[in-house]
């Protein structure tokens, strides 16, 4: 039965969501790379196709060429996209027809032959160590929301998570005792972390209170972090809460999550901690995803030996 890009597209996203574990924003993130790319291959086949193709129906899947991909690849280029969300747009499309291809939908994956933009490779953000004590210092813990806050990011400097791991702790997972916690990380991947004592001090003053107030129950279960409607917190309300504490903090550039764990990974390798080590901690499965911080250690080693060396 013939089924149009519409219906394959839909299909792909659930197979994502339901076979690959992807989460609901990583899904939404495929599902409109894909839609654009759609939408200029059915804006422009006409120019792709041969006169023995011009009466291939619109909506078959067999009409997308390579050709086709590497023109969307220059219409990009010149909306002035980065380089980095061309490629992240590409890869969705590979995924999407190497999924076509497997389930015999198309014969040829016409994505094989695209050669992937080549790309920048900017130096993470980070902080400085006395950057992030003057942050995390500079939040009040008299109130609940300054308990919590307070709580969140000391965790997500202590253990380098991601946001979305962060928002995505139970009570369940933290381990006073052991000084861990149980991350679930991409394709639901389970990891555990160690988290440091002053963290896990800050997290066991933030649920008390709530206790104390009656907010939750003493042994309830549930979001680890909770909004103000006792609900879970999402990654945008955490990266909203980090620029404001940052701004009242007095930083002169804005913090995003991200830039914890940045910070984070930084700071590990900074203090001789195994390169392979902070690639478990961060989660990485590729250790070339963990190298791009020792560009920041070299590059400040650098800067130590011309300013030390007395024969430049």
């Amino acid at each position: 039965m013939h089924r149009s890009l519409k219906e394959l597209l839909e299909t792909f996203v659930d197979f994502l969501s339901t076979e690959k574990g992807y989460s609901e924003n990583t899904c939404r993130a495929y599902a409109s790379d894909l839609e654009d790319f759609i939408s200029y291959f059915l804006a422009n086949r006409a120019l792709a196709l041969t006169d023995e193709e011009a009466d291939i129906d619109a909506q078959d899947v067999g009409a997308v060429t390579g050709l086709m991909m590497r023109g969307y690849l220059g219409f990009l280029h010149k909306q002035r996209i980065k380089k980095s969300s061309m490629a992240r747009k590409l890869s969705a499309i590979r995924s999407f027809f190497k999924f076509l291809e497997r389930h015999g939908v198309i014969t040829e994956n016409p994505a094989t032959a695209v050669i992937t933009p080549k790309q920048e490779k900017p130096i993470p953000h980070y902080l400085t160590v006395d950057d992030v004590f003057r942050l995390l210092d500079s939040i009040k813990i008299e109130t609940l929301t300054g308990k919590r806050d307070r709580a969140m990011l000391e965790t997500m400097y202590s253990t380098g998570i991601r946001v979305s791991e962060l928002v995505g702790l139970d009570v369940g997972d933290v381990d006073f005792s052991g000084k861990t916690i149980r991350v679930t990380g991409k394709g639901n991947v389970e990891r555990i972390v160690p988290i440091g004592q002053k963290s896990l001090g800050f997290i066991k003053g933030y649920r008390n209170t709530l206790s104390l107030r009656k907010i939750v129950p003493e042994r309830s279960r549930g979001p680890l972090f909770l909004n103000k409607s006792k609900g879970r917190l999402t990654t945008r309300s955490v990266g909203r809460i980090l620029d404001k504490c940052a701004r009242e903090a007095g930083l002169t550039q804005p913090v995003a999550p991200h830039d914890l764990r940045h910070t984070f990974a930084t700071h590990m390798l900074d203090a001789g901690l195994d390169l392979r080590m902070v690639q478990e901690l961060l989660g990485h499965r590729q250790l070339s995803t963990t190298q791009k911080y020792t560009h920041v250690s070299i590059d400040r080693l650098m800067a130590a030996y011309d300013a030390a060396h007395p024969r430049k």
